[in-house]
């Protein structure tokens, strides 16, 4: 047990010294550092712990059912909201001229380190793997971006789509659809063309997915970084700092501007006085009227970033007139957006659920929550009070002129030049925005399967004849199912389909199906006081032939207007 003990006192002395650290306001890294050395004590204490119980005969320890933090599983009725989601982004990005790419779900670490700036720290290592440094994609950009790279960067106007899991070592909120593994889709456009036509492309697809999907109202926010550049350093931001005060920027949307600066100063080391003066311009945003007021300040336009950021401004305005979705626009000056290979236009899609409860721009820092009396991981991190958080955004992206190039760069031969290829993109985040559509799902009693026919014998079990009408069916395109028994009773077959809400029973009967015949009763459902039961009817059921009940299916409203998931009225 001395082992044990001697464990213990390191665990407690490392607690200490992480406290420290902590409210000294020490380097993040050495905090990280500390939390990963309290990790690795606490696995040493547990294996002390099982060598000491096993040599004392001790009964072994149950296994815990549960999934990894940040992950979750979803049943069978939550699956089938999500594919209507993914189906519906899919629709949009082939309707926009996409084709899709896959890419492998972990990449050479080279690969994604020095592109994400301080979010490097939420990349998932995984262990040296024959030789190759690897870990798990942080989203699809940077794989995107390798992959046009190994083609040889000439893949001119294309627009490519995926849909995939990613994986941020970030403190997960699982309600809000915040999570360590969760799915994105993204739609890239890459090559060269005219100035801003591509990037109205992307607003106006969002758009688009953002409607169909009925996520409530919506707001794009939207920004330059030339024009923020331009900004920090009409204000007198050090250039090696621009990086760390944007990302400071970025988080106006969840923090008050008096947190934010004393992050800028206190932390980040910049002078009060430029702080105030990037304080007047991040606070501003609105539209067109935003735009005007920029070109009209002197200061700001005699800095030849934030010229050409405003340029391409007023041509990506117009053509959101032109696409008539520039009312869902808001041009926000605090929009930073904390990726270090953006180059232009950056943007992000907000609902109402997207900020902290009560959260508003002029309040003061929201109080400290409470801690969770939840034990604490084993490497000691922080539990979230979920309250307390919002959704965030929903969507985001912006343009990344330098990526491909900088694979392409890397990757030359000496003193050979290397191809460049500019690239826009946008990445929709699912498990977000099923997080805001499942509860509206769940109210309107929407379907949880796609069954449209359901066949039921009454009588000697008909089985054979059962498998027969259900095969053909099928084949004619008409999801079907029936109960897998030889002899199965009316009354549980009729449950069974009214539990998946099959708006079709096909009865079967020996006289009838002799005759050629079967009968079809339609089923429906409704709201009564709030819960969702079947309408009740005498109706027995209309007659029809075999071989005409196909089209017979096929003519009803029923099937006219199938739609997946939409309650059956």
């Amino acid at each position: 047990m001395a082992d044990v003990a001697s464990h213990q006192q390191d665990i407690e002395s490392q607690k200490a010294l992480l406290a420290s650290l902590k409210k000294d306001g020490a380097d993040q890294q050495a905090i990280e550092d500390a939390k990963k050395r309290l990790g690795e004590l606490q696995r040493a204490l547990a294996m002390a712990k099982g060598k000491s119980s096993g040599a004392e005969g001790k009964k072994r320890e149950r296994l815990l059912l549960k999934t990894a933090k940040g992950t979750r599983d979803y049943g069978p009725a939550e699956m089938f909201c999500r594919a209507h989601i993914e189906r519906t982004v899919v629709d949009v990005f082939t309707s926009y001229g996409g084709a899709e790419l896959d890419t492998p779900v972990f990449e050479r670490k080279d690969v994604l380190t020095g592109k994400y700036g301080e979010d490097a720290k939420l990349i998932y290592d995984l262990m040296d793997q024959g030789g190759e440094q690897l870990a798990l994609r942080y989203d699809h950009t940077v794989p995107l971006a390798r992959y046009l790279a190994m083609v040889g960067a000439n893949n001119t106007q294309s627009k490519i789509w995926q849909v995939g899991k990613v994986y941020r070592r970030d403190n997960p909120v699982m309600s809000k659809g915040r999570m360590r593994e969760f799915k994105q889709a993204d739609f890239d456009i890459s090559g060269t063309w005219d100035p801003m036509i591509p990037d109205a492309e992307l607003m106006s697809l969002l758009c688009t997915i953002l409607t169909r999907l009925d996520v409530g109202e919506y707001t794009i926010k939207l920004n330059h970084r030339k024009i923020l550049d331009g900004i920090f350093e009409v204000c007198g931001v050090p250039a090696a700092s621009i990086r760390a005060i944007s990302s400071a920027v970025d988080k106006l949307d969840k923090l008050p501007w008096a947190e934010v600066k004393k992050e800028m100063t206190e932390e980040k080391g910049l002078d009060a006085t430029v702080a105030d003066k990037i304080g007047e311009y991040v606070k501003l945003k609105g539209g067109p009227e935003l735009l005007e007021k920029l070109k009209a300040d002197a200061t700001l336009t005699a800095n030849a970033s934030a010229a050409q950021g405003l340029a391409d401004m007023a041509i990506l305005l117009g053509l959101l007139e032109a696409y008539k979705v520039l009312n869902k626009f808001s041009f926000d000056l605090s929009l930073a957006r904390g990726l270090d290979y953006y180059t232009g236009i950056i943007y992000e899609a907000i609902v109402e659920a997207s900020a902290p409860p009560g959260f508003k721009d002029a309040s003061p820092a929201p109080p400290p929550s409470k801690k969770s009396k939840k034990p604490k991981t084993g490497d000691d991190e922080e539990e979230v009070d979920e309250s307390q958080v919002g959704v965030g955004s929903i969507a985001a992206g912006g343009r990344y002129d330098g990526l491909v190039g900088m694979f392409t760069a890397a990757a030359a031969a000496e003193g050979k030049k290397a191809a460049e290829l500019p690239c826009i993109g946008v990445s929709i985040g699912l498990d977000r925005v099923f997080s805001i559509i499942w509860p509206k799902w769940v109210e309107k009693g929407m379907r949880s399967k796609e069954t449209q026919a359901y066949v039921v014998s009454m009588g000697d079990g008909l089985l054979k004849e059962r498998v027969e009408l259900v095969q053909q069916l099928r084949e004619a395109g008409i999801k079907t199912d029936f109960l897998a028994k030889n002899k199965p009773k009316h009354q549980a077959q009729f449950a069974a389909s009214e539990r998946d809400e099959v708006p079709f029973a096909i009865i079967i009967a020996p006289e009838e199906w002799a005759a050629g015949h079967v009968r079809v009763k339609e089923q429906k459902w409704e709201f009564v006081n709030g819960q969702k039961a079947k309408v009740m009817s005498e109706d027995k059921g209309t007659q029809v032939k075999r071989d005409e009940l196909v089209a017979w299916l096929k003519k009803t409203p029923t099937l006219q207007e199938w739609d997946s998931g939409k309650l059956i009225e």
